[in-house]
């Protein structure tokens, strides 16, 4: 064959590849379009969840997670099957989960993060500080307080709060944890509460989940501040839903539902594992509260 007769032939395959995919790329949406999970979902009958296997209190292999009883009550609702894919919630995470198409939703994501598409706010938090009950912290909700000028507050280093602090200037007589670290041998949350408890820092900065749930674990139970007021550095409150897959839409509009017809139970969910939630005026939910959509 000639090298020009070998040309038309490559650009025919390409053509033909392009026009198939094209064809199936329109068929699946037409199809999805009639509500037909079937074409987004690994395996319809099974509710597919991507967590990280060791990432208390959010998801753990044995189920202990918030976010494994959330699954366990949509999977209920749903009438599924519940099965995991378990991954560390590092670097690659969404990409070898949920953009493998080994699972079909993450179950905790921030709103406004382009690498899923985001159901729905499920529920609203921020960045606290936690402090000893008698510290003189316990009202703090602000790194630009001025009762924190020369202690010794704990960060997780690469957080949004690490650069208020700095604004601050409170990074100085801080202690740093790791962001990155193996779950399976390291827990920075863990090690902060620790050196809380026995004195080694005067207060520490965690993420609201994290914050509530060791805070509430404590033989003697610390106190959760969530940091409302920053006036520099970024804002430390945000909406988290669940992630899915920019091209399943019908998933999508069914968590949507969901999540809407069964938020009072979802707080509850929460508000067991000591998650300090907060309404759009950020006020906490709790009580007669729970009910309310985030």
């Amino acid at each position: 064959m000639t090298e020009a007769g070998r040309h038309r032939r490559w650009l025919f395959l390409l053509l033909v590849t392009v026009t198939a995919f094209v064809a199936g790329d329109v068929a699946r949406a037409q199809t999805s379009d009639t509500g037909d999970l079937s074409f987004e979902l690994v395996d319809p009958k099974v509710l597919r969840v991507c967590a990280d296997p060791r990432n208390l209190p959010f998801s753990n292999e044995k189920g202990e997670g918030f976010e494994n009883k959330l699954a366990e009550f949509l999977a209920e609702k749903l009438q599924k099957k519940l099965d995991y894919v378990f991954f560390p919630q590092a670097t690659g995470f969404v990409r070898m989960t949920l953009g493998a198409h080994r699972c079909d939703v993450i179950m905790g994501f921030p709103q406004g993060d382009d690498l899923v598409q985001g159901t729905n706010p499920y529920y609203r938090t921020s960045y606290a500080l936690v402090a000893k009950p008698g510290s003189g912290l316990e009202d703090v909700d602000t790194l630009e307080d001025p009762r924190l000028k020369g202690k010794h507050i704990g960060i997780v280093a690469g957080t949004p709060p690490a650069t208020n602090m700095a604004l601050a200037g409170l990074m100085g007589d801080a202690k740093p944890y790791p962001l990155m670290i193996d779950t399976r041998f390291d827990n920075s949350a863990d090690a902060m509460i620790k050196d809380l408890v026995a004195g080694t820092i005067d207060a520490g900065v965690l993420w609201g989940p994290m914050a509530g749930y060791y805070a509430k674990k404590q033989e003697q139970p610390l106190h959760v501040t969530p940091l409302l007021k920053e006036t520099s550095g970024p804002k430390l409150i945000y909406r988290i839903g669940m992630g899915v897959r920019p091209a399943d839409q019908n998933w999508k509009r069914q968590l949507n539902r969901l999540i809407q017809e069964n938020q009072g139970a979802i707080n509850k969910i929460m508000l067991e594992y000591g998650v300090p939630l907060l309404d759009e005026k950020d006020k906490p939910i709790g009580g007669e509260a729970a009910g309310k959509a985030p």
